[in-house]
């Protein structure tokens, strides 16, 4: 059959994130591969329009990528029927207007995460997905990494049997923009509270999904974050204070299987840290029949069976080579970016209504997370992890008389 087109509107291509893995390895890489297969044998193929403030570099964009359309106005994208899906990798403290406005326009919407600042915000958003009957998705990447894939592929099989614990490293050092050295590799945003930034809000909406779907739902946290970098250069050159955190040290507990016990799981985030590990993010799983290690490619396993039996002796050289006593977990098929992987299921969910979990809804669930590990940090105590209530407000609630954002976070307060 012939392809069938879907225009998408992609809003924030100009960033790192919006550039390089939402167009250029995912959208881009699927009109090269032909589109999106379908159930019925059909094929869905992205039409996509680049959004953006600066008409000149979405127009260099969209010309090294093939692509016909480019805007600057986001009110005209959004009241053309011809585009059914809204892309979103703005600002975080820009989406949930954006989110909201193309909601109102019935488009589709996928977006990146953190869904809203605030959970109160990302509910309401996913509220207003349901009343409006759009199909809405939150990027979760993290979960269709080959590596991280492994290890769920090992929980499934009972390989750890009983799960103790698991301990995730991830970072590496930002440079801060000074005169002759390295440009950071992060834009100045992510270092102010202001505009939405912080390692908290960033990154632990993803541990969230990751430990939820891969070892058990999070039932309690204790955070401690920092600012260790005070101040930076902007990419104009200027200097600004850092006013978000730009690490973070938490540990959460989670519900283990079957009412076998806790397990506590431990994750150190940064862009303060030098890497000695093999890969940007680490994560040690331990159990009582095994343990694996796994990076974004790959996972090394090691049974009970295949266990040393160290003895503690300072005084003499280790005998063992313990890296050695690892075995590494095969790929069990093709590798594919994950990024596009998730955006083809999208796809599949708005053409042919294919199951999609990774709503708005899982979405509040990571902003959630960040909330209640920035009310650790601040109370400096443990703070429990509630179920996430989801059901739609009082109709006559203010959120759901079209207030402002500050009248959303009053009434949420």
């Amino acid at each position: 059959m012939a392809p069938r087109r879907i225009g998408i509107i992609m809003n924030g291509v100009t960033g790192r994130m919006g550039l390089n893995q939402h167009l250029v390895r995912s959208i881009v890489a699927i009109r090269a591969a032909g589109g999106v297969a379908l159930p019925n044998g059909d094929r869905i193929v992205p039409d996509p329009i680049l959004v953006g403030r600066n008409e000149a570099k979405l127009r260099d964009i969209a010309d090294a990528h093939g692509i016909d359309r480019v805007s600057t106005d986001l009110g005209a994208c959004l009241a053309n029927p011809a585009d059914a899906v809204y892309f979103d990798a703005t600002l975080t403290s820009l989406r949930a207007d954006h989110v909201r406005r193309a909601i109102a326009a019935g488009k589709h919407v996928y977006c990146e995460k953190p869904l809203a600042p605030t959970k109160a915000e990302a509910l309401d958003l996913a509220h207003r997905a349901g009343r409006r009957g759009v199909k809405h998705g939150v990027v979760q990447d993290k979960l269709f990494l080959p590596g991280i894939r492994k290890v769920k592929q090992l929980v499934d099989a009972g390989f750890f049997g009983r799960i103790l614990s698991v301990r995730g490293e991830f970072g590496y050092w930002v440079f801060e923009g000074d005169a002759g050295g390295p440009a950071p590799q992060r834009p100045s945003w992510n270092y102010k509270k202001e505009e939405g930034g912080g390692i908290i809000l960033d990154m632990f909406a993803h541990w969230r999904y990751l430990l939820d779907h891969t070892f058990g739902a999070v039932k309690a946290v204790q955070c401690t974050g920092a600012t260790h970098i005070p101040e930076r250069v902007d990419e104009r050159g200027g200097r600004y204070a850092a006013t978000a955190d730009d690490a973070a040290y938490a540990t959460f507990l989670l519900n283990g299987a079957d009412g076998t016990g806790d397990i506590v799981a431990q994750f150190n985030s940064s862009w303060a840290v030098r890497v000695y590990r093999d890969d940007l993010l680490q994560i040690q799983v331990d159990g009582t029949l095994g343990s694996a290690v796994a990076g974004l490619r790959r996972c090394k396993m090691q049974p009970r069976a295949g266990t040393p039996r160290p003895v503690w002796n300072p005084d003499v050289p280790n005998p063992f080579d313990f890296y050695e006593q690892w075995r590494e977990v095969p790929d069990s098929g093709e590798v594919d970016n994950a990024f596009k992987a998730q955006w083809e299921l999208f796809l599949r969910h708005v053409a042919a209504d294919e199951p999609f979990p990774h709503d708005f809804t899982e979405g509040a669930k990571g902003v959630q997370l960040a909330e209640l590990a920035m009310q650790s940090w601040v109370e400096r105590r443990w703070v429990d992890v509630p179920p996430l209530d989801a059901s739609p407000p009082d109709p006559l609630s203010t959120s759901w008389r079209g207030g402002t954002n500050d009248e959303h976070r009053s009434a949420a307060r």
